[in-house]
Parts: C-alpha cells; sequence; structure tokens
C-alpha cells in the first residue's frame, strides 16, 4: 500500500526539539520544512516538566510550518526507550460465518482479544506489533482480509512503557495545541528506517547518542529484541568540559562542536585555538588533543557501561556490528574509538536528505519514514489500541511475558530517497562464543 501524504515526526530531546513535516510521493519521502529548538523541560530524555517541553514543541512546530507552508495539526512523536517492556502476546476468535470472509472487523477484533491483559498500574501499552495470523491452523500469514475460515488467531509482541513517560509526553504535545495521532517506540522506527535489510535480519546493535542519554538497541530477525539506556550523553561531555577548561557552558559546547574530536590518539598536538577561561582577561589557548581527552574519557564511561550489558547479551558477536546515530555521532573520531573498544565493525549513520546531513536528524525521519512505510494490516492492528470494538466472541488470550529489555496513524495536516552516508570503521571481532544463539532462542523465538 503506497500511503501517500503528509506526515509530521516529533522528536522530543534533551538538548533539541525537531519537527519534521514530509510528504510521501510514489515511494519517496521528501521533507518540506523542518523546526529544531532548543529544549526545555525535558531531562535524559523524560519531560520533567509539562509546559516547559510545551513551549519548545510549539516553537518548533512554528518553525516547521513556516519553513513547509502546511499548517501542522498532528504529530508523530517518538518515545524514549527508557523501561521498555516486550512481551508475546496471542488472541483467537470465532469468525461470524464460516462462509464469511474475513474483513478489518475481524483483524480488530482479534488484535482485541490479544489486549486483555492486567498491566500493572504504572505501565501502559504503546504498541503492538503482528507477528502472524493463523486462520483454521494454517499459520504463517501475513494478512488474512478475504481468506474464508472459522478460527482466526493472532500472534505478536505487545511493547509497554513507564505510563509517566507516555503521560507527559501526550500532555506536552497536546498543551503545545498538537494531538499526538501516533507514539512510536525510538528504537523500533529506527531500527527499521535506519538499518538496511540484511543488518535487520543478521543482527545488528544500534547506538543513539544523543543529548541526555545513550541508547543501545538489538535488531535481529527483523524484530527489536533489547534495549539498554546510559544515563549520560553529549550533556556531560560538554559539561565535563566546562569544568576540565574552567569555561562557560556555552563555550564548552561551541568548543566541542568546532574542535571536538572523540579519538584523542589520532589528534593533534600541535593545532591550538583559544578559549575564554573564567577569572582570566585573555584568552587561553588549548591543544586539539587535550581537548579530545576530555571528550574521549566521558565517552569510553558510556561504552564501557553499554558494552557491558551488551556482552551479557553477546550482542557484540552480531555480524552487523555497531551502528551509531545522534548528535553525539557527529563527532569526529567517534566510530574509530567505539570500533576500539567494542571490538566489532563501526558505521556512523547520516541521512542523505539535503539540509539534513547530520545523525541528530536521523529520528524524526525515522518516524516519519516508520509510519509512512506501515504496511495496511500494521496500520489496521495497531488501530486497535486507540479503537477498541466489543469483542463479543473472545474465545482465547495469553501473554508469555518475555524480558525487561530496559536496564537502567497517520498524521493529518492541511497545506498552508532517504539513504544513509555511511562512514565505517572495521576491527577484529572479538569472539564470545554462540551465547547469542541461545539468548535470542530463549527469549524471541
Amino acid at each position: 500500500m503506497d500511503k501517500s501524504g503528509m506526515y509530521v515526526g516529533l522528536d522530543i530531546g534533551t538538548t533539541s526539539i525537531k519537527v519534521i513535516v514530509a510528504e510521501k510521493v510514489q515511494g519517496q519521502i521528501n521533507v518540506l520544512g523542518i523546526g529544531n529548538e532548543h529544549s526545555e523541560g525535558v531531562s535524559r530524555g523524560i519531560i520533567v516538566d509539562i509546559d516547559k517541553a510545551a513551549q519548545s514543541i510549539k516553537r518548533a512546530a512554528a518553525q516547521a510550518e513556516d519553513k513547509s507552508s502546511v499548517q501542522i495539526n498532528d504529530v508523530i512523536v517518538g518515545i524514549p526507550s527508557n523501561s521498555l517492556k516486550i512481551e508475546k502476546c496471542s488472541g483467537m476468535i470465532a469468525v461470524a460465518d464460516e462462509s464469511k470472509e474475513i474483513d478489518d472487523d475481524d483483524v480488530r477484533r482479534v488484535t482485541n482479544s490479544a489486549l486483555t491483559k492486567n498491566l500493572p498500574p504504572e505501565r501502559e501499552i504503546i504498541d503492538i506489533l503482528p507477528d502472524e495470523f493463523v486462520v483454521d491452523g494454517f499459520n504463517g500469514i501475513k494478512d488474512p482480509r478475504g481468506m474464508v475460515g472459522v478460527r482466526l488467531e493472532i500472534h505478536g509482541r505487545l511493547i509497554t512503557g513507564p505510563k509517566t513517560i507516555i503521560h507527559n509526553t501526550r500532555k506536552a504535545v497536546e498543551h503545545a495545541g498538537l494531538r499526538p495521532s501516533s507514539i512510536v517506540v525510538n528504537s523500533l522506527a529506527q531500527g527499521k528506517e535506519l538499518l538496511d535489510d540484511g543488518e535487520q535480519d543478521f543482527g545488528t546493535i544500534l547506538l543513539d547518542l544523543g543529548g541526555g542519554q545513550s541508547t543501545a538497541s538489538i535488531i535481529h530477525d527483523h524484530q527489536l529484541k533489547f534495549t539498554s539506556v546510559d544515563n549520560e550523553g553529549g550533556e556531560y561531555i560538554t559539561k565535563d568540559i566546562s569544568v576540565v577548561l574552567n569555561t562557560s557552558i556555552e563555550s564548552a559546547e561551541k568548543i566541542k562542536r568546532d574542535y571536538g574530536y572523540a579519538y584523542s590518539i589520532d589528534a593533534s598536538n600541535n593545532d591550538e585555538f583559544p578559549i575564554d577561561v573564567v577569572g582570566q582577561s585573555k584568552p587561553v589557548k588549548i591543544s586539539e588533543k587535550y581537548l579530545s581527552e576530555i571528550i574521549q574519557a566521558r565517552l569510553e564511561q558510556i561504552f564501557e557501561r553499554l558494552g557491558k550489558k551488551l556482552d551479557d547479551v553477546s550482542a557484540l558477536d552480531l555480524p552487523g556490528g555497531i551502528v551509531l546515530t545522534g548528535g553525539v555521532a557527529a563527532l569526529p573520531g567517534v566510530s574509530e574509538l567505539a570500533a576500539d573498544q567494542f571490538g566489532t565493525n563501526v558505521r556512523v549513520y547520516i541521512p542523505n536528505q539535503m539540509g539534513l546531513r547530520h545523525p541528530s536528524f536521523s529520528l524524526p525521519l525515522a518516524l516519519v519514514s516508520y509510519r509512512a512505510n506501515m504496511s495496511e494490516i500494521e496500520s489496521l492492528v495497531r488501530s486497535s489500541l486507540f479503537n477498541p470494538t466489543k469483542d463479543d466472541k473472545l474465545i482465547n488470550s495469553n501473554f508469555n511475558h518475555i524480558d525487561d529489555h530496559q536496564d537502567n496513524d497517520d498524521s493529518n495536516v492541511k497545506p498552508k530517497n532517504n539513504t544513509s552516508k555511511n562512514n565505517t570503521n572495521t576491527k577484529p571481532i572479538k569472539k564470545r562464543g554462540n551465547s547469542i544463539k541461545h539468548f535470542f532462542t530463549h527469549f524471541f523465538d
């Protein structure tokens, strides 16, 4: 199904809020306008002040409206992977008439049967992902509509998250005068849209280096199977520079962007630049190498903590290696540092859209692409989360808890080829046995 139309993606980050207005025409995503505003009311990827966050969202949306000449009403909102849980779910219904073809209503009813679960009061359903349908015992069916049968089953995965995060996000968007028509897990959208088919199939680690936190996600068999969030990101690098060099946060951020290098081995000890130091009347010169050592120290700590989590599940054995994205991934030398520390192949994902060739824009673009490329049956199943129907012929439903993968609708707008550039670094892969096969078999098959 070619769902041509307008889509608006909203990325609520710790350091910035981005809005992208895009149009899908003949299978291509064309960006019409962007909004990029300093983020307020957000800490470590989580909204902590609804009113301040709403104002930042409103300003970013206004920018995007001006640049695209499109009035924004509905947005596709990204949700961070904090405390994410993925559970297997299944449901079964009797089709009304054995001679009747299975239709949209039957799909909604069987989906609703899979949603009958008593969640803890602090959690909320974010998404349901259908893996297969079964009609009268015949499995492996992707879309049962138009088929004839007396019994319809669904098997899939349910994604839940903390109710506080979801509620605060929804309220902030609504206070900004917008409607969150679709809420999507960031890691889910990025894994689907940033990785190629082989990477999604054989297994890849997606490492999103954001401003307030860093998120590692494992994509395997075209499924999101694991996430781990480290509560440090680019903000902490900036603070380190500020403290060590006795300069303001604003100055530290500027020199990080202008002169920062993530891998000190390749940084120059001869290239120097001036910085304003508190208590000094004249600028003080420091070397590129000294600045790089400050940056590298923080990144090594983040990589070490995430590496332990990934090593616990032998994820570093996956053939796809690591794909870096997020604002910090723009630092020169970051892929070399990651390849050295993780001992696997590393590349940086950079969008190829004109004016958006920076890793920090990968998430809002992924949100737009994910929703625009969603199949008709996936959209129909997902609609049951927001438009439940009465299921009067429920036979059976099951929920099988998989794991807590966390260690720590279309966008309606009115008128007013996304590829990637890859900076790849290859390192000898450290062998850790075949325990990852058993991990995925136990939890996800």
